[in-house]
């Protein structure tokens, strides 16, 4: 996947940190850029459609899918299964799209172990009051759930430092600013660079007609 000239990144970030506003105001921009689609084994929420949020699919099939090593990587939550497609990334890098992976830290050390070319970016909340704030205003959560957020985003954080960036979303604007810089700059990598732009470099290193 190294040799392919679409870029795939991690991210990752506690629960109201607004790693999903920051995904979304980059895809609207680029066309060129995806969201990857996992597997899970949970049912569907309502307004959710298969294939768009998730492709849903009962444990058998799912577990079938891990003895065919068709996984980059798996894990299971609160007693559903969820993963990551090898040939749905891979056809996408392909393409030269770039990817993002939306997965907590275990997931992340997963695709690390066997991507080590692999970028993480994790987004950090500006302090814990914001975090708790935000979570309160979304008004879906009591308050024992909201506690239990906030001790399992602590212990996301505390995996912070395995991540290759990090982007403090306290200003939107600025968030998404530095979010993109991160991936476009990756685009304009040498390695990259050279299978995008073959042929102008071709082109311009040609010995000029006589």
């Amino acid at each position: 996947m190294q040799d392919l000239p679409g870029n795939l990144f991690i991210i990752s970030a506690p629960s109201g940190a607004g790693k999903s506003t920051l995904i979304n105001a980059l895809l609207k921009k680029h066309a060129d850029m995806q969201l990857s689609v996992s597997h899970t084994t949970r049912a569907p929420r309502p307004g959710e459609s298969n294939g768009v949020q998730y492709h849903f699919t009962d444990v058998p099939s799912f577990k079938q899918l891990i003895e065919q090593q068709q996984f980059l990587e798996w894990a299971e939550v609160f007693g559903n299964y969820y993963g990551t497609s090898k040939s749905a990334i891979s056809d996408q890098l392909a393409r030269g799209i770039d990817v993002f992976l939306d997965i907590d830290w275990q997931g992340a050390r997963q695709m690390k172990a066997q991507l080590p070319f692999i970028s993480s970016i994790f987004i950090l909340p500006p302090s814990v009051a914001a975090l708790e704030q935000r979570l309160n205003q979304r008004g879906q959560d009591s308050a024992d759930v909201i506690a239990g957020r906030m001790a399992q985003a602590r212990a996301e954080i505390s995996h912070a430092d395995e991540y290759d960036f990090w982007i403090v979303n306290d200003n939107l604007q600025q968030a998404c600013a530095e979010f993109e810089a991160v991936v476009l700059s990756h685009r304009l990598s040498k390695a990259k660079q050279m299978q995008r732009q073959s042929a102008l470099l071709s082109g311009l290193l040609a010995n000029p007609a006589k």
